[in-house]
């Protein structure tokens, strides 16, 4: 198996420079930006099938997806579609509120196949917390509750985000691990006489 690469899917609007989407990706060798055709028109089906012809353009996997606001929401979509995307592990961070597009019947109602970790806000303007909470049970995610932390992005003040940072390179360390062929026991050696 090859080296885990990162994915990175921006919300609405792409994520400029000063955003933390673009500081993770341009810290990882390698990393592939989602670039949608209109940055301002939020389309689910459109979004999710640029993330399926990415992840084809940029090759085998494993892949590491790390996802914000609208991009959340893409990701999760095209996950349910493809459950055999080479997609390992998923960062979800502030999703957007499907309900806020009309889009809570078109998103699964099933665990995702795909290991995910949703990050979320108490003050997130574009969900709320319980309702965070809520679509992360309905996907089997693992919540992360960054506190007061707005949407979590460049206007509340994220340029950075170390502890995504730590958890790709958690996620590519456990990846590794698993990939490595298990060593036979000393009793399992046969030696020529």
């Amino acid at each position: 198996m090859s080296a885990p690469r990162l994915l990175i899917v921006p919300g609405l609007n792409d994520s400029p420079p000063g955003h933390w989407q673009s500081w993770l990706q341009a810290s990882h060798h390698g990393a592939v930006r989602v670039v949608q055709h209109d940055w301002r028109s939020p389309q689910l089906e459109r979004w999710s099938a640029r993330i399926a012809s990415t992840l084809a353009r940029a090759g085998d996997g494993p892949w590491i997806a790390v996802a914000h606001s609208f991009g959340v929401l893409a990701l999760v979509h095209h996950l349910a579609r493809q459950p055999d995307a080479r997609v390992a592990a998923a960062l979800l961070v502030a999703p957007a509120d499907p309900h806020k597009f009309g889009l809570g019947a078109a998103l699964p109602a099933q665990r995702l196949s795909t290991p995910a970790t949703m990050v979320l806000s108490r003050n997130d303007p574009w969900l709320a917390l319980a309702e965070g909470r809520h679509w992360a049970a309905r996907w089997g995610c693992h919540v992360l509750d960054l506190g007061d932390a707005g949407h979590i992005n460049v206007a509340s003040g994220y340029r950075s985000l170390p502890f995504a940072a730590r958890w790709v390179t958690q996620v590519q360390q456990r990846l590794a691990r698993e990939s490595r062929p298990e060593r036979a026991s000393f009793a399992e050696w046969s030696f020529a006489a």
